[in-house]
């Protein structure tokens, strides 16, 4: 299914992009040196139920998944990329913390992602990877827009990830969002330019280039959901929701503060 949103509907994605920007940034301030996963778990719950809105996450029970996913935000630290199944683990100075997140509300859903080191520590490859998925995701965006095609959005992510020299894994990728938390059209992080569906305004697609520092070979973990690199290596993700308009495209999971 492929949604085209109306003018309301946008409006109401704006407000819940802001939520889900907002909580995630709030999640980011209060992973230190420490913290434990289930804690961070425990605050995205309690946020979004004062918010008056729904988790896309805590009874989600897709395919790739073994049961509903129980939880109401995605924690992968170090290896884990995507899925990441909060569980009993302190966060530790110089971990890589992915954080990934979608609420719907008032009927409209928003999904995004952010990766950070926790702590003083800055290890260079963990800047690398972070940096790369951050710039990769603003090249996805520039290439979207009335008339282009996923294949340009993918051509774009695919191309910078590839420069970067990090192998590039499709099987997961970006998506159509809308009144539910994944539509069509799939949107890989690899592709060529000028081919598949012709976008149009009023269409939300939530980008989200992701990478593993030397492998592009995923495995699941024995919780049936975080998917990890198959080496160990270190990995990164980054996430937005944009709306298709008819000058470009609008990124609606920033924070509150930084919108103009």
């Amino acid at each position: 299914m492929i949604e085209i949103l109306n003018h309301s509907e946008l409006a109401q994605a704006k407000k819940t992009g802001a939520l889900v920007a907002d909580i995630l940034q709030a999640m980011k301030g209060r992973s230190t040196v420490g913290t434990n996963l289930l804690d961070i778990d425990k605050w995205t719950a309690e946020m979004i139920a004062e918010a008056g809105a729904q988790s896309c996450y805590v009874d989600y029970a897709p395919s790739f998944g073994r049961g509903p996913f129980g939880h109401y935000i995605c924690t992968g630290v170090n290896d884990a990329v995507l899925h990441g199944r909060p569980y009993d683990y302190t966060l530790a100075d110089g971990d890589l913390l992915s954080l990934d997140l979608a609420v719907s509300l008032g009927g409209v859903a928003a999904d995004s992602a952010i990766s950070f080191v926790v702590g003083d520590s800055r290890p260079k490859e963990s800047i690398a990877l972070i940096n790369t998925t951050e710039r990769a995701l603003e090249a996805g965006i520039a290439a979207a827009g009335p008339g282009a095609r996923i294949g340009d959005i993918s051509h774009a992510i695919g191309s910078l990830l590839s420069d970067a020299g990090y192998p590039v894994n499709t099987q997961f990728g970006g998506h159509g969002i809308g009144s539910t938390m994944h539509q069509d059209p799939h949107v890989p992080n690899a592709g060529r330019p000028g081919r598949g569906y012709k976008l149009r305004p009023g269409l939300l697609l939530a980008l989200e280039p992701w990478v593993m520092a030397d492998t592009a070979e995923l495995v699941t973990d024995t919780d049936g959901w975080t998917l990890r690199s198959a080496t160990g290596c270190r990995t990164a993700h980054s996430e937005h929701t944009i709306a298709i308009t008819n000058d470009g495209a609008e990124i609606l999971t920033l924070p509150t503060g930084s919108r103009a």
